[in-house]
């Protein structure tokens, strides 16, 4: 299994799912991880990642190297993440791995480690587009400008073409949601399998806590969908929430947040940063709130406050994939006004933020699962269709 980043800690989405297939497909596999590192590692990686697979190889990428790669991707058409994952030291020692192991089966998370494996022929062999990288490019054009927004929509052209391309050197294609596969085009797309991320509702289980905030929302806060969506929540949501609960109180936790959402914090916004353990922050809060506008794939976020008990409420750009019943599940809203207006009901309803909360549980546990989502791998692999 090829990564481009070392799944630990698990703190955004692409080492959630890395971190749990590996665990999973261990438990019936021997699995060898190669994880690709542009930074050091943390310091209980290799030990932690031990526990669950028996054998890691964490593989450095060099700042300079990097640079000369996203220099050259200047006269390529390749995506430019393709060429910043990309490395001759790291496909050399990847080579030597591939040789000393033997194993049956390549797996590879995203199209950014796809040339490491892609002309390996005798091998059986797996890309995990995850999500449409093109297509969540695409939804940040509009709202770039300058050399920015030259470069985003350059990288979604060249994302669309490489996703396209990649295709036909992998046997078995995956993906996060059956949104996002429709946003891969080519003309055998339909073969690609929809494996969606899991929960681990022993863990992500409600803690009795007296609520310090009302509203929460979470994720890694350097990446542009969730800096949209905390920004719009500070600065158009929460005033509007504010004319009728004056005293609402919101909390943003995540990894690294951006200098524009340490700007916003103020005496009832407040920007934790990275939080060791993620469940204190759902907990700390009465309903989560999700305005996403961007990005792509099986928000993570909505699964873990779900299965925590929280009320939660978002647009049907977030819960295309989750499928949940809006009024049942959760609460949907399609403008910061009616985001506003459902936060304002569930705070002012005891009843229904118990609701919405017991049902949202009861579904997410049901429906999803780690050890779900290996079982259908398995049967793809297999060649078994899915039930």
């Amino acid at each position: 299994m090829i990564f481009s980043r070392v799944p630990w800690p698990l703190d955004k989405g692409d080492k959630l799912r890395a971190y749990h297939q590996a665990r999973e497909l261990a438990k019936s596999n021997e699995v060898f991880l190669c994880c690709l590192s542009d930074r050091k590692p943390n310091a209980d990686a290799l030990t932690e990642l031990n526990k669950i697979v028996q054998h890691v190889e964490i593989i450095p990428l060099y700042k300079v190297n990097i640079a000369f790669r996203l220099f050259t991707a200047l006269f390529s058409s390749k995506p430019f993440q393709v060429h910043y994952f990309y490395q001759n030291q790291a496909r050399k020692k990847i080579d030597q791995l591939i040789s000393d192991f033997k194993p049956d089966h390549l797996y590879c998370q995203m199209i950014r480690t796809s040339e490491y494996i892609k002309n390996y022929l005798h091998h059986k062999k797996t890309i995990d587009y995850m999500d449409a990288l093109s297509k969540g490019y695409q939804r940040r054009i509009t709202g770039s400008s300058g050399i920015m927004k030259f470069f985003i929509k350059a990288e979604c052209q060249r994302l669309a073409g490489y996703e396209h391309l990649i295709f036909d050197y992998f046997d078995y294609h995956t993906i996060i949601s059956n949104q996002d596969k429709g946003f891969i085009y080519h003309s055998e797309s339909k073969r690609i399998a929809v494996i969606p991320n899991g929960i681990d509702k022993d863990y992500f289980s409600e803690i009795s806590c007296i609520p310090e905030y009302d509203l929460v929302f979470t994720g890694n806060m350097s990446y542009p969908p969730n800096i949209e969506a905390a920004l719009t929540l500070i600065y158009k949501i929460l005033p509007e929430i504010r004319k009728t609960l004056p005293e609402t109180r919101l909390l943003i936790a995540g990894t690294n947040p951006a200098a524009s959402i340490i700007k916003a914090a103020s005496e009832n916004v407040v920007i934790s940063g990275w939080i060791p353990d993620i469940r204190s922050a759902y907990s700390s809060a009465k309903v989560f709130v999700a305005p996403m506008w961007l990005g792509s794939g099986l928000q993570n976020k909505l699964l873990e406050a779900m299965s925590m008990g929280l009320p939660c409420v978002t647009s049907d750009l977030a819960n295309n994939a989750l499928k949940a019943s809006s009024g049942t599940h959760i609460l949907i809203g399609n403008t910061n006004s009616e985001i506003a207006q459902a936060c304002v009901r569930l705070l002012k309803d005891s009843e229904l933020q118990n609701t919405i909360a017991s049902r949202g549980k009861e579904y997410v546990q049901s429906t999803f699962s780690w050890e779900g989502s290996i079982n259908e791998l398995n049967q793809l692999w297999n060649n078994k269709p899915s039930l």
